[in-house]
This record gives structure tokens, sequence and C-alpha cells, in this order.
């Protein structure tokens, strides 16, 4: 808890009414038992109607007072609880907005929503019970008790029995409780991973016809849900029959031998009816207590995984002083070499060339050659593992990540697009582009001749995903939005695989007339994407293979040459 506490601060008023007034609510309820026992014994006794109708309306007014304490304390409760729990959600989203790609690959989505939302709420509600039942239980148990043997302390005795067994069976009960909880939240990452997973692909899943395959994956994680949820809650279940046994139990003996000093006169009828009111709350305190304890452990496990993330600390390390803006964008790798975290192998070997501000560098390469992976370096997605990537004359690591970024646009393999409007999107490039400047990076892009049809214009509205576009439109949006940055260094992964060649063709042209001060780094499949460009690198595994012009690869490289000539017999063939 010392990690999040300070989140507390902006509701500690409502933290600290919540139990001061639920402690004022328990001696209203400790009070009404002891008001009823002289309305018995004096009132009813002595036949005095006057003493009854004074003492009853100190019950309505003492359950009055009760009831409005109890209103108020549940309010304070709720706002401190979830308010606590919302700046907990928002710092742990905070915190993963500022993780590198290498502490992203350590957490799967699903588990990331899962406890963004599920466990968040779960801390809400454990921190509202501590703050209302983890005070009211144990107060009204110490009070209860000692109403008890204040009224017959022989009597009382027979707690000595009660509260043991209640609490040997509590005990038992949470121990074989707690390591239910802990996996119960795994299994709802499991289920929100293949929803997830299958949402996404549902596309994919009725082109292929497999619904009956993924209903089935879903069942067997929905019903692994289902079977510990229902092994946890029947342990919470059967805490209720026996802690009502005990309670029973407790009674009867205290009927049994109350009833016989009342028949000698040496307990009020009033004062054993007051005892068994103040055993029943002395035993359901210890219930309290017990769901308490119950939701507590589910709450220690959901704080457990949200301090998994807060913990977490960010493989990008930025040095004190920063370098806050980029001279040019010319780029040296010198000597690179990098390994994903958790693999012992390297991923890319030895990589060094240089790149000269406003040139324009084409990479290709077999699948799995590490392309995107030498890319990613440039904007610190990832830190090198040996060596150094300099831009603009200094190593990246130097550089304010922010200023670093902001100067890097980077259209990624999968195009994003966010709901919302056409021209909403776009400023996710520059939130202060003027629709003139959207407009220009939009006819840059070839996108123009699209957006430009919709009635609404750049109003156009953009589903989830950008699921209303073709993959060729979404490409050419997010490389308007990318331009939009008006960025000294452009990446362009693979993102015109879905543009038809002769678009390609105009993309390919308008950064060679009009974008010349830029430098522009572009994968690709397709040697048409590249070959116009100053140098190309060809990767492959991990090593550069060869490097130069259009003309020199085609003679000195054999990858090259061998992935040209059988996308010219593509071409031919089609």
């Amino acid at each position: 808890m010392n990690k999040v506490i300070h989140l507390m601060k902006k509701y500690r008023i409502y933290a600290i009414l919540s139990p001061i007034l639920m402690i004022l609510e328990v001696v209203a309820d400790i009070v009404i038992p002891y008001l009823m026992s002289l309305i018995v014994d004096v009132g009813i006794a002595n036949r005095d109607i006057d003493y009854i109708i004074k003492v009853g309306l100190l019950m309505i007014l003492a359950a009055l007072l009760g009831m409005t304490f109890g209103i108020l304390s549940a309010h304070c409760g709720a706002r401190a609880g979830y308010g606590f729990a919302a700046e907990i959600r928002e710092e742990t989203f905070k915190k993963v907005q500022s993780f590198s790609f290498a502490n992203l690959d350590k957490f799967t989505v699903s588990s990331l929503i899962t406890r963004l939302t599920n466990d968040c709420n779960t801390i809400g509600q454990v921190t509202m019970m501590s703050l209302r039942m983890a005070i009211r239980a144990p107060f009204l148990l110490l009070f209860a008790l000692i109403m008890s043997f204040t009224i017959n302390s022989s009597l009382a005795r027979v707690f000595m029995v009660a509260i043991p067994v209640t609490v040997a069976v509590i005990t038992i009960i949470l121990y074989k409780a707690r390591p239910l909880f802990l996996k119960l939240q795994s299994r709802v990452d499991r289920v929100n991973a293949v929803i997830q997973e299958n949402l996404i692909g549902i596309r994919v899943e009725k082109s292929f016809n497999r619904q009956k395959y993924e209903e089935e994956k879903f069942k067997k994680r929905n019903d692994s849900l289902r079977d510990t949820a229902l092994k946890a809650i029947s342990l919470v279940i059967s805490i209720m029959p026996l802690l009502n046994l005990i309670i029973y139990s407790t009674i009867i003996a205290v009927l049994w031998f109350g009833g016989q000093q009342v028949v000698l006169g040496t307990l009020g009828g009033g004062e054993l009816i007051s005892f068994i009111t103040y055993i029943t709350q002395v035993m359901i305190s210890l219930m309290m207590i017990s769901m308490f304890f119950m939701q507590f452990l589910r709450g220690s496990a959901s704080m457990q995984r949200i301090l998994e993330i807060l913990n977490t600390e960010s493989e990008i390390k930025e040095i004190p002083e920063p370098i806050k803006e980029l001279r040019d964008g010319s780029i040296v790798f010198d000597n690179v070499s990098f390994i994903y975290p958790g693999s012992n192998e390297k991923t890319l070997k030895n990589i060094s060339f240089k790149i000269d501000s406003g040139e324009t560098l084409g990479i290709i390469g077999s699948t799995g050659s590490s392309k995107t992976t030498l890319v990613q370096l440039i904007p610190r997605l990832y830190d090198v593992t040996e060596g150094a990537v300099y831009v603009g004359g200094e190593d990246v690591r130097n550089y304010d990540i922010k200023a670093l970024r902001d100067q890097v646009a980077f259209v990624l393999q999968k195009n994003t697009l966010f709901s919302g409007t056409i021209r909403e999107n776009m400023k996710w490039g520059n939130e202060n582009a003027t629709d003139d400047e959207i407009i220009t990076a939009l006819k840059h892009a070839q996108a123009w001749e699209f957006v430009s049809k919709y009635k609404e214009g750049l109003d156009h509205r953009v589903e989830q995903g950008g699921d209303n576009f073709s993959g060729g439109q979404k490409q050419r949006l997010t490389i308007a939005r990318a331009l939009l940055k008006y960025p000294k260094i452009l990446i362009l992964d693979d993102s015109t695989s879905a543009v038809d060649m002769a678009t390609d063709a105009k993309i390919q042209q308008v950064f060679k007339n009009e974008l010349k001060d830029i430098t522009t780094i572009i994968i690709a499949q397709r040697i048409s994407s590249i070959q116009h460009a100053d140098r190309i690198i060809v990767l492959h595994e991990g090593k550069i293979e060869s490097m130069g012009d259009h003309e020199t690869l085609l003679k000195t490289s054999p990858i090259y040459r061998e992935i040209y000539e059988s996308q010219q017999r593509g071409v031919i063939g089609e």
C-alpha cells in the first residue's frame, strides 16, 4: 500500500469521515438493546406508560441517528473507495503509457485490460469495506462484548467457547480460499484473452468458417473460470450455515442458563432479551469480519497484479538533462546488435551504416530478417543491446524521448485508426493542424482522392479500428497522419503493401519531389516501392547482406536479384 497510499490524498476527508460516522452508527446500534431492556424491566414491570414512551422515543431517535450515520458513512466510504480505485487506474494507465515495447512484451493486452478494470474495481470495493465493515465489525464486537459482560458476566462466558470456534472456522475457510481467489483472476485473464482475440479476428474466423472451433475454445476457458468461481463461492457460502449453527447454539445455551437465572430472579427478562441481541451482534460482527477478509484476499491478489505494473521500470531511461532538439535527420548505426528481452539469441548482428539527412533508404529482406526491429531502434521503441544509434549526430539515448519521437514519424505495419472523424485522426499527427494542412498531407499520401468524395469531408466518421475503410485507404490515412508531424525522419514499415502499384508509385514520387528534406526509410516487400531509393539495404537473418542502389544490388546481391526476378515473373504472369 505504501506504493499507492498517496493516491488517497484527494479523498482523505472522506476516508477520515467514513470510519468516524461508522463508529457513531455502532454506538447507536449498541444503545438500542439496552434501552429495550429498560422498557421491559422498568417500564413494563412497573406499568409506567410515560417511562415506556420516553425510552421508546429515545430508541427511535437512536435508530434514526444510526441510520443517518450509516448512510453518510456509506456515501463517504464509496467516494473514498471508488475514488481511490479511479486514481490507481489512472496511475496504472499512465505507467503503461510510459512502457517501452520491451515492457509491453511482458504483459498481454487482455491481462492489462483485466487489471485496469476488474482488479481496480476490486481494490475500490475492498477500500470501501476497509473504511466501513472493517471498522464496524471490530467496534460492534467490542461494544457488544462489553455490554454483555456488564449485564451478566457469568452468562457472558458462553463467548469463551463461541468466539474461538468461530475464529477457527473462519481461519480454515480463508486459508483454503486464498489460492482460489488468486487463480480466479488468472482465469479472468484467460477468458478476456480469447474474447479479445476472437473479436479482433472475427472476420477471419467467419471467412474460414471456424465459429464452432472458437466457441469450443471459449467454452473451455469459460467453464474453467466458472468452476474456479464456484469453488471459491462454495467456500464463502459454507461460512454462513456454520456461523448460523454457532449463533443458534450460543443462543440456546444462553436461553437455557439465562432462563434459569430469570426464574431465580438474578437476571431480568429484559436483560435476557438484550443479552441475546448482543450475542447476535457479536456473532454477526464475526461474520462481517470473515466476509471482509474473504474480500480482502481477493483485493490483495488484485493489488499484487496492479503493483506488478507500477513496480515495472521502463526499459527506456532518460539521462538527467536530455537534448531537446534534433539537429537534422541524419542516422548512423554503429556496430548495433539487439537481443529481445528474455531471449539469448541476437536478432540484429553488428549492423553498421549511415544515412545523410534528406536521403531515402529502402530496406528489404525475407520474412523474419528483422527489418522492423532495425527501424524501431531509431525512435527508441527498443534500446540497442550493443553499439549505438545516432540521430542528428547524437546518440538517441541522449535525447528527450518526447522530442525524439516528435521528430520521427513512424507508420507501423498494423494501421491503426481511432473512432472519431478523419480530422480527429489526422490531428494525432499535429493537434494544431489546420484543415488546409490536413488536406495537403492527404494529397501527399494520395488519400484526398477518396476523402474528398465523402459528403462530410474531413468530418467523415471513422469506426473503431477504421473498419469502414479498406486496407489501402487506412494505409494512406496513416501516412498522411505521419506527414502532419512535419518530421525530420519518416519511417514507413511496409505501409503501402495494400496500395495498388500505380498509387504506390505516386506516393514515392511525392516523397522524392515534395519531401526532399525528410530522411525517409521505407521497408517493403515489393522492390517497386524502394527501387527509387538512394540506397537499399538487404537484410538476411539479422545481418546486412548487401547495400547499394537498385542497379548495383541487381549485380552484387543474389538475394535482391532473386526477389526482383520472382516479382518480375509475377508481374508478367499477371
